[in-house]
């Protein structure tokens, strides 16, 4: 069984990768946690004095610094059976699958939490980011369950763990899940000055400006042995307006598949389903962020406040279709499908201005690393 830093060195051979001395620290933790979790695996009597008695690693840091990259390598060195990895959306849209399945069980948070523990051993989720309250309450009953059962948790995200929820209302409930990850988890800062992913040879194009360039590289070769025109595809039991679709590929226009509301569990369909997708029409999504009142749980990621059914919320006009447009690019990059986008404006210029800009660098650099060859294959 090879460590997370052999085949860290396998990539470094192949030059897949490229040496970045500020993994190196976390790369040795995930050596030892490997340790803990595989006691009999080689690298017990290396790491017998040294192992950790945390339940896990928590990755933070930029985008395009490794943090999946390191999570990947060290999933991939568990024996089968002893994990799971996931999205963190999936994570949660799995959990509340459980919670329904369990309506009028006492503690139901603490059942679900066994009935994990009986099938793995070490959970890791990738893109860790909690915005809306009642997600917040449910994954801190379940963390603090997990922890008691046993279960170690290996995670990414953008923002340390002090930070999650930070700029939330009723963050304050959200403090002793804090406390609890960092008491449990070793938390390691990926800094590099270099986003990797940047860095990739650019040699496919996925991005057009010229519609009729997506229409003669793109749409001609996925579409042209099925029917063209307008349909519709289902998703969780909803028809959405396609430009063309066939068994592998489908083609929406940013208006339908990001204007109107959709769920990430409707992105995740979509990405389990087509091994082409492709948007067109992405209008510049830019715009000035204002504060205004929207009831609590009309759109994604609602967060409550104080006020019974309102929340008082900050966000450009587009803001809304922007957090779609992060999500639905989330959950293709964690799945590995071909996206193919066409936008009057470039890439760079797609946002610059708006109450999502954090989170859209993220979009940006998946969306650079999609311009790769080496996309599809890597880990």
């Amino acid at each position: 069984m090879s460590l997370p830093s052999q085949k860290y060195k396998q990539l470094l051979t192949q030059e897949i990768i490229t040496f970045d001395a500020g993994q190196q620290v976390a790369l040795h933790s995930l050596d030892q946690l490997l340790a803990e979790l595989v006691p009999e695996s080689e690298s017990s009597n290396k790491y017998q004095s040294s192992v950790s008695q945390s339940q896990g690693v928590y990755l933070w840091g930029a985008v395009g610094r490794g943090k999946t990259l390191l999570m990947n390598l060290f999933f991939q060195s568990l024996p089968a059976g002893v994990g799971t990895r996931l999205h963190f959306h999936h994570f949660m849209s799995n959990l509340h699958k459980d919670l329904n399945r369990m309506t009028g069980v006492a503690d139901p948070l603490k059942k679900i939490a066994k009935e994990m523990a009986r099938h793995q051993k070490v959970i890791c989720f990738d893109e860790f980011f909690v915005s809306d309250i009642a997600d917040a309450m449910l994954l801190g009953g379940l963390i603090e369950a997990l922890f008691k059962e046993g279960v170690f948790l290996v995670a990414t995200s953008n923002i340390s763990i002090d930070d999650l929820f930070q700029n939330q209302l009723q963050k304050e409930r959200f403090k002793p899940t804090i406390a609890l990850l960092n008491h449990h988890l070793q938390s390691f800062e990926l800094n590099g000055a270099v986003d990797y992913r940047y860095r990739l040879p650019i040699d496919q194009a996925i991005y057009f400006i010229n519609r009729e360039a997506l229409y003669e590289e793109v749409i001609l070769s996925l579409f042209e042995s099925s029917d063209s025109g307008e349909r519709e595809v289902q998703l969780n039991g909803r028809a959405v307006k396609t430009q063309s679709v066939s068994e592998h590929s489908v083609w929406f226009d940013f208006a339908s598949l990001c204007e109107s509301p959709r769920s990430s569990e409707d992105y995740m369909a979509l990405a389990e389903g087509f091994v082409h997708i492709i948007v067109s029409d992405i209008p510049e999504l830019s715009s000035e962020p204002f504060e205004h009142i929207k009831a609590r749980g009309v759109e994604d990621g609602a967060v409550g406040s104080g006020e019974t059914g309102k929340r008082r919320v900050c966000l450009g006009v587009n803001d809304d279709a922007v957090r779609r447009f992060i999500s639905l690019v989330d959950e293709c990059y964690d799945q590995r499908v071909s996206m193919y986008f066409h936008s009057e404006v470039p890439l760079e210029e797609l946002y610059c201005n708006g109450s999502l800009g954090f989170e859209f660098r993220r979009t940006l650099s998946r969306i650079m690393e999609m311009q790769t060859s080496s996309y599809l294959s890597m880990i």
